[in-house]
């Protein structure tokens, strides 16, 4: 059995090789390896292997607050980028997609252990505004932003309370700032009244985070078909409700919003973890799991809202890290953590509303089709010379027999084994 042991203390190429023994790796997957060291990267994470491409494209036509941007998006999943683009097509169509973020405050907990927990509440009660100065001189630089904002106690059960503390931390990240605060925060407690805490961490609930999105689309983009622009409104606008009353389609509706989230905030080098738990958080805040756009039709068309938690910033973490990130926020062209916040749900509520008008009319597959079966052929081994060939034969073949065996088969008879005639 391999002994892996100390295994982070090995240098690069002595943790490659024993990977590649215990794996039993050959000379050219050791060179695809090798090809994709980066040596930012290989200080970033613990028993680095390699960097880990994923394709990046742009999605358009959004108009945000009056401003177009494009939107950089880092996704493996066909269709998502072209779906943002076609919702965000469509909202253009009425006035665009407007946005407000609410504020850029982080939640921090000390969570402790009391013996008599009302009496403790009225000592930080009363003390409040001492504990508040005790974490800005932990971290004085961030009243520029705003800072400490508010200290309040919560009682959890008869043993246990947890000390918020909120922080305005402006463009940052923020995770460094506040946990620093908190155990300052933490020390004061322990040498000035005896009482140790549980422990100090971040919040990912990001209820002071919020920011809403919302647009119109006319009943004349919204035409499909046989289908006029009235009945896929109305469509849109029940599932939608659906989404409300029915967790097991909320959570596929809250999926598809996030698809294009999460390729915008692994495009900027955002924690992209942190974002989907609170958002997920978020949707259970009524006592029921629930969709977090919401759809109906008026009588300019169909108003569509989006309201979502978005706890990221443009500064700190690994924002600017790598030169790709960098890029993209001068391509996406936000000035402020707010702004991007803006940004993202501008794109989850595009997303939503491609993803349901595609549900309500033609069905998901449709215009799917096309990339999984580019996907398909490129697992089967075509060149990207090969692909529009193996596609179109694809297409003559029903569905349930596009398979990967049927795809080399195409392959083979088109281009020879050797992929080539």
């Amino acid at each position: 059995m391999n002994d892996f042991k100390g295994f982070y203390k090995k240098s690069y190429h002595e943790r490659l090789k024993q990977v590649a023994q215990f794996a039993d790796l050959d000379g050219s997957q050791l060179e695809v390896i090798r090809h994709h060291f980066d040596d930012t990267s290989s200080h970033l994470i613990e028993n680095y292997l390699a960097d880990y491409g994923l394709p990046e494209g742009i999605a358009t036509n959004f108009v945000i607050n009056g401003v177009e941007h494009l939107i950089p998006m880092v996704i493996e999943e066909p269709s998502v980028i072209a779906a943002a683009s076609n919702g965000a097509n469509m909202l253009r169509a009425g006035d665009g997609i407007h946005a407000k973020a609410q504020s850029r405050v982080l939640t921090g907990e000390v969570v402790l252990r009391v013996d008599r927990p009302a009496q403790f509440e009225r000592w930080v009660q009363e003390n409040r505004l001492k504990l508040m100065e005790v974490a800005r001189k932990a971290h004085p630089t961030v009243e520029k932003y705003g800072g400490v904002r508010d200290l309040s106690v919560t009682e959890i059960d008869e043993h246990y309370l947890t000390i918020e503390l909120f922080v305005d931390v402006g463009d940052a990240m923020g995770a460094n700032i506040i946990n620093s605060m908190l155990e300052a925060l933490s020390t004061y407690l322990e040498l000035n009244v005896d009482q140790s805490s549980l422990m100090s961490i971040l919040s990912n609930y990001g209820d002071r985070n919020l920011v809403q999105a919302s647009g119109t689309v006319p009943f004349s983009a919204l035409r499909r078909g046989e289908l006029d622009g009235q009945m896929v409104a109305k469509k849109i606008a029940e599932a939608s409700m659906i989404a409300q009353k029915y967790p097991k389609r909320a959570a596929t509706h809250n999926k598809g919003i996030m698809n294009g989230i999460d390729a915008v905030l692994l495009a900027t080098g955002n924690d992209w973890r942190a974002v989907e738990s609170a958002v997920h958080a978020y949707a259970t805040r009524k006592g029921q799991y629930q969709g977090l756009s919401q759809w109906k039709v008026t009588d300019k068309g169909l108003t569509g809202t989006i309201t979502i938690p978005v706890p990221s910033g443009i500064i700190g973490g690994a924002t600017h890290l790598f030169i790709m990130s960098r890029i993209n926020y001068q391509i996406l062209n936000v000035n402020s953590a707010l702004q991007f916040m803006e940004v993202i749900a501008a794109v989850g509520l595009a997303q939503n509303l491609a993803a349901l008008k595609a549900l309500v009319t033609d069905g998901i597959q449709r215009g799917h089709m096309n990339l999984q079966m580019k996907s398909l052929a490129m697992s089967a081994g075509a060149t990207s010379y090969q692909l529009d060939t193996v596609v179109n034969e694809l297409k003559k073949l029903p569905k349930n027999q596009r398979n990967l065996e049927n795809t080399q088969r195409i392959l083979e008879g088109k281009f020879g084994s050797n992929g080539r005639k």
